[in-house]
């Protein structure tokens, strides 16, 4: 299904990250993996609204009545309201739950996310990391045609729209354990999404984790997966090395709040 390496020290772990970057084609480091950190190993790689709503069959309407009542009163602030995956983009921003999944395509901001609660700082963390180009290449050749004619191995919002419309065709590629999940870059709506080089992840079916999808047997051999778990012993020495390189909430999110945020968790005793 996926590969799971336990981190044995700082160096350890960097090489990891950023193992399979290089590209003999142009002779440059340039990755097609997105990262995703969380503080707690053992957790699933499922989306807010599977969070928001476990038992699915007795909200299979949940998804549409919160973008739409979303749709009503954010309106004001959305200068594209024509287009789905701008409101959804919008929408996850914000905190409104969606099937849409951050990821990131720095395996630094991964790391930050990963040690970033320090009541969890004694359990085990992990970096997921997907290759969202092999990823692309389960989609059918219409869609793979769309992101080859852009030159690019990653969905734009535009590039998304002109490919795959709305929820409602995305739903259409949705069969039995063969759904498609797609990476795509959100719009530059702040500079939170810019400074943490924000990638979303979206899969056919909303209510399927990523861990269950990785399953699949269409999926399982073809895409390479990696699990970095990250010892608890280990994190307090990610954590003040990443502070030291300025990957802080201070940077990450933009404003008071986040400075704040840096200041509670980098002063804290240990």
């Amino acid at each position: 299904m996926f590969k799971k390496v336990v981190a044995k020290d700082w160096a350890h772990l960097q090489k990891k990250l950023f193992s399979k970057t290089f590209d003999p084609a142009i002779r440059r480091h340039r990755s097609a993996f997105a990262f995703r950190g969380i503080n707690t190993a053992g957790s699933r790689l499922t989306n807010s609204l599977t969070r928001l709503a476990p038992k699915r069959k007795r909200y299979a309407t949940l998804e549409q009545n919160l973008l739409k009542q979303f749709k009503k009163y954010a309106f004001p602030h959305l200068i594209d309201t024509h287009h789905e995956w701008h409101w959804l983009s919008l929408a996850q921003h914000h905190g409104l739950p969606t099937r849409l999944m951050d990821w990131t395509y720095s395996p630094m901001v991964a790391l930050h996310f990963a040690t970033s609660e320090l009541h969890n700082m004694h359990v085990d963390g992990a970096v997921w990391r997907i290759n969202y180009a092999q990823a692309h290449s389960l989609l059918d050749q219409h869609h793979q045609n769309k992101l080859r004619k852009l030159g690019a191995r990653v969905f734009t919002v535009e590039s998304l729209e002109n490919t795959i419309a709305d929820l409602e065709t995305l739903d259409g590629l949705s069969a039995p354990n063969r759904d498609v999940g797609i990476f795509f870059e959100p719009p530059s709506l702040d500079n939170r999404i810019v400074n943490q080089f924000a990638y979303f992840m979206v899969l056919s079916n909303p209510y399927l984790s990523v861990t269950k999808w990785l399953k699949q047997p269409h999926v399982a051999g073809r895409v390479d997966v990696l699990k970095i778990v990250i010892p608890a012993k280990l994190k307090w020495e990610v954590r003040d090395k990443l502070d030291q390189s300025n990957i802080t909430e201070r940077v990450l999110m933009p404003g008071l709040d986040g400075l704040c945020s840096w200041l509670r968790r980098h002063y804290k005793p240990r």
